[in-house]
């Protein structure tokens, strides 16, 4: 049948259908030989599914798999970087890759792919072609990026939630129509795929620039008209990393084919083909169902093989429930939530997520809870939204709506099963809502969180907010919180949203987040990276919370002593740089800053940008301030200013009224290599190396009748890395309690130890911890204030006397990029997707690569340990305060230092056994005070 008017062809993305089944199905092997068959099963039921249900009278006259043929092509030659942080395949889906276009075949359907051009641009060219001939075009994706191509005879389909997406659907997806699709999505860029596009601006603001001006190049060449001053600079400073956006967003209708469209023709499935193949991967049921529907007699499969721990058989494929937020119930009543409750504990899950006022759980109030126990079945339990006015406007009385269960009926209800051991409980950043219902005398346990599920499998890939994972993992834009909220001056708080729309927002939270774990947690397994969640991520979340709870004591007064202090100090320096620059401008404005500097004082190393201002950042100042006081003063005076606006003015605000403490909220997923970041406020940075970062620890003070303890790792790091690379001098100055400085000053330059200097010390010192970081001459010249050819000696003389650290850096280089990621001690993967980088961030990510290691075993250690600590302290007046780094910080009644010193350092020094044995002994020094900084 030649292709013409009248004619209809289906596209399919192979690669949507073998992720969608990969991530589908737990881990399945051949029975016969062990090979890996997961995805082809699921894969081949996807096939079928189709083929039964493509017929009648729109019924496609030809079809084609398409699919990518390895992972270089025509946008990496434009940029190197293109799909650079894209995850390694996983292992165990490398050897099906091939058997999908096998079984593509065996279904007697045409399957297409072409070395050096995605499988996009072969669906934008056939796209095209059949246009240009009259027929029609469906393509079987939900791909966002393929949406340019919608409109004029050829539209989409998401089969997953068979929705079909016309220029109406990308319109609603995009905000613009689709022959402006490439233009939005150059100026958003794509973090999926590393298009760069203009930092800052999303797909709304995108859609809003390209709509005011009509094309991407007539906003490029009126950027100067943009009124907000950031915008308009990302748009003048970015261009052309904007237009290189938009070569590797816009999909090559003229690809080279080896074939044309009448090769596509349906054909019927031969049965002599199929079922051998299916009898071949041993899908038992699947050809037995084939075989009755073509009347013929199935061949002899052996019995499948099931996966371990799963109980599911190859072609359990789930057929999930397409999302949809108006099919979600509100539950009003105490036989409503009964009913769920009875479900509940028949299944014995439940995806859990609380709705509150705010974000700050010591502060705010429980709104609402949804609950979901299968995919696209799930409830909101509206507590305490207020009332409407009839005009539709809110009374400002706290007066509640109707339809609602009491608060107190509702919790009583459902404590027990929240707190029930057989029933696994799952979130999403569940220690949040762990932390709302604990306020609410509600202990939640055990439970499951999908975002440390993320985080175990794919730390330095991705984000793993919802928004994120759903998106990447379910192909679902979740409805957003500005939706219903509002944005500035006229953002409510959630008690505030209408009941009807609050079920939409919440129910399909809960319903993500269990579709979300039913599709993470079997790669845990798959990935072998299931005792990283289980010893390191899920037991650590509550012991975060209780210390969060808890809290720490901060004086109010003696941070405001200390802001009026810096107060004063930064006028005596901006006096003093007035009277250095001869002249009185804003010390404050980088611009004025940089014409004092480079114009009027004529200082070398001025560069201006695009703007026209000269950079004036901290590394250009530290340089010019070796040759004059002016830049030193400004950086004396930029401290001051981060301390005070940071630290001892905003801290302030962070005092709890009721607890009078700072309750720090610690996030797990907040660096790739494991170390913890913490937010609101974040206790994690404040400085110490300068007497005045010191001193803010002087706020953080024991309430009266107790004392502060603060017990820090010593040099963990170091240690690491002499049991890493193997480094005999420093295992031995290790294990004999050396100055460690001192004894890698005394190896490096043949000082005897009784003979060392301070200044020796200190330049071994600088290159013991420079050299973890991968710092270059350059780096260690500016930290020793020396020549930098001094420095690079001093590096290449320690390579010299410690060779193990050359080979380990060379080895984990090797294996990052073979493999895309490295491993801590405790097999905590961080995945380093830029090594094969060029250019600058080459070197960046090389350095990454070989600290993350070193670094992220500390980390792991330290989590070992804070998840034995509350145990070993539980009959102890003690309480664990905080975490920063390497270092831990304790309450503890007065009396009772010693008891808890020792409790905690064994747990400290002891807690990488019995997993990884270290051939250097873990050090905790130990201090106390009436505040951290005299305990630290």
């Amino acid at each position: 049948m030649s292709f013409g008017k009248g004619c209809h062809l289906h596209l399919i993305d192979g690669s949507a259908f073998i992720f969608r089944a990969y991530h589908a199905l737990p881990p399945l092997t051949r029975k016969s030989d062990g090979l890996p068959i997961g995805a082809v099963s699921g894969f081949c039921n996807m096939l079928h599914r189709y083929v039964e249900g493509n017929t009648g009278p729109d019924a496609p006259t030809h079809v084609a798999v398409i699919f990518d043929k390895g992972s270089h092509t025509f946008r990496n030659d434009l940029y190197d970087l293109y799909k650079a942080n894209r995850e390694a395949m996983p292992e165990d889906l490398r050897p099906q890759m091939p058997l999908t276009r096998e079984a593509t075949r065996a279904f007697n359907i045409a399957c297409e792919e072409i070395e050096g051009y995605e499988a996009d641009d072969i669906i934008a060219t056939l796209s095209c072609q059949a246009r240009d001939a009259g027929g029609r075009v469906t393509i079987i994706s939900s791909d966002k990026d393929l949406m340019q191509l919608v409109g004029d005879g050829v539209e989409m389909l998401d089969a997953m939630k068979n929705l079909r997406i016309d220029v109406e659907g990308v319109e609603a997806k995009f905000g613009v129509t689709p022959d402006k699709v490439i233009d939005v999505q150059a100026l958003a860029g794509d973090s999926v795929d590393n298009v760069p596009g203009a930092p800052g601006i999303g797909i709304k603001t995108a859609a809003l620039l390209i709509n005011e001006y009509g094309s991407l190049e007539e906003l490029l060449d009126r950027a100067e008209e943009i009124k907000q001053p950031k915008r308009r600079q990302t748009l003048i400073e970015k261009r052309e990393q904007i237009e290189l956006s938009k070569k590797l967003v816009t999909l090559d209708c003229n690809t080279p084919l080896g074939f044309t469209l009448d090769d596509l023709e349906v054909k019927e499935p031969d049965p002599d083909v199929l079922l051998p193949f299916l009898a071949q991967m041993e899908f038992r049921t699947l050809t037995k169902r084939i075989a009755e529907g073509l009347g013929v007699e199935a061949p002899s499969v052996p019995e499948p093989e099931v996966s371990a721990g799963t109980g599911a058989i190859e072609d359990s494929v789930p057929d999930a429930p397409a999302i949809n937020p108006e099919a979600y119930e509100t539950v009003r009543d105490a036989e409503a939530l009964q009913n769920w409750i009875d479900r509940i504990r028949e299944v014995g899950h439940v995806a859990v997520d609380t709705e509150t006022t705010g974000l700050d759980e010591m502060r705010v109030d429980l709104v609402g809870i949804c609950l979901c126990v299968d995919a696209g079945t799930a409830c909101y339990v509206p507590l305490t939204h207020k009332a409407e006015g009839e005009s539709g406007g809110l009374f400002g009385n706290d007066e509640l709506a109707e339809g609602q269960m009491p608060l107190n009926q509702a919790l009583d209800m459902l404590k027990p099963v929240l707190e029930d051991d057989a029933v696994l409980k799952i979130g999403q950043n569940m220690k949040y809502d762990a932390k709302i219902l604990k306020r609410y005398g509600i202990n939640v346990a055990p439970f499951d969180d999908t975002m440390l599920i993320s985080y175990a499998l794919n730390a330095g890939l991705h984000g793993h907010g919802m928004d994120t994972l759903s998106e990447r993992y379910l192909d679902h834009v979740p409805i957003p919180i500005k939706e219903l909220l509002g944005s500035g001056k006229s953002m409510i708080t959630f008690d505030r949203v209408p009941i009807d729309k609050a079920t939409r927002y919440a129910a399909e939270d809960a319903d993500i987040t269990l579709r979300l774990w039913q599709v993470l947690k079997p790669r845990l397994h798959r990935e072998k990276v299931t005792t990283v969640y289980e010893t390191l991520e899920r037991p650590l979340s509550p012991v975060l919370a209780e210390m969060e709870m808890h809290g720490v004591q901060v004086d109010r007064d003696t941070l405001s002593r200390m802001s009026n202090a810096f107060s004063q100090k930064m006028a005596q320096l901006e006096a003093e740089i007035h009277e250095l620059a001869g002249e009185s401008f804003n010390v404050g404005s980088p611009k004025q800053l940089g014409e004092i500097l480079f114009d009027k004082m004529s200082l070398p190393g001025g560069k201006k940008g695009k703007t026209g201002a000269y950079a004036t950042g901290a590394d250009i100042l530290e340089d010019l301030a070796t040759e004059h006081e002016l830049p030193a003063r400004v950086l004396d005076w930029r401290q001051l200013s981060k301390l005070k606006s940071t630290y001892t003015d905003a801290l302030q605000e962070h005092i709890n009224p009721e607890t009078g403490r700072v309750h720090t909220s610690y996030v797990q997923t907040g660096a790739n290599t494991g170390r913890m970041a913490s937010t609101d406020p974040n206790l994690q940075n404040i400085p110490v190396r300068s007497e005045e970062g010191r001193r803010i620890r002087e706020a953080f003070v024991a309430p009266e009748g107790k004392v502060l303890l603060s017990l820090d790792y010593s040099q963990i790091e170091l240690r690491i890395l002499a049991h890493v690379a193997g480094i005999d001098a420093l295992k031995q100055a290790f294990h004999e309690g050396q100055d460690i400085h001192a004894a890698t000053a005394s190896e490096m330059f043949g000082v005897p130890l009784d003979e060392m200097t301070s200044e020796v010390r200190r330049q071994a010192k600088a290159i013991n911890f420079g050299v973890i970081y991968g710092i270059s001459g350059f780096g260690l010249a500016r930290n020793l204030r020396i020549p930098r050819a001094e420095a690079q000696g001093f590096i290449d003389r320690y390579f010299e006397r410690f060779p193990g650290i050359r080979e380990y850096m060379d080895e984990t280089t090797a294996f990052a990029k073979e493999n895309l990621y490295v491993q801590t001690l405790f097999g905590r993967k961080i995945h380093t997707p830029e090594i094969a980088a060029k250019g600058p961030r080459a070197g960046f990510a090389k350095r990454a690569a070989i600290n993350a290691p070193i670094q992220g075993t500390a980390a792991d250690i330290i989590r070992r340990a804070m998840i034995r600590m509350p145990e070993a302290i539980a009959k102890l007046p003690a309480k664990m305060l905080l975490q920063v780094h390497d270092e831990l910080v304790f309450e503890v009644e007065a009396g009772a230092e010693e008891d808890v010193i020792k409790a905690a350092r064994a747990i400290m020094e002891g807690a990488a056994d019995p997993a990884v044995k270290l051939d250097v002994p873990l050090v905790v020094d130990a201090g106390r005070g009436a505040n951290w900084a005299e305990a630290h």
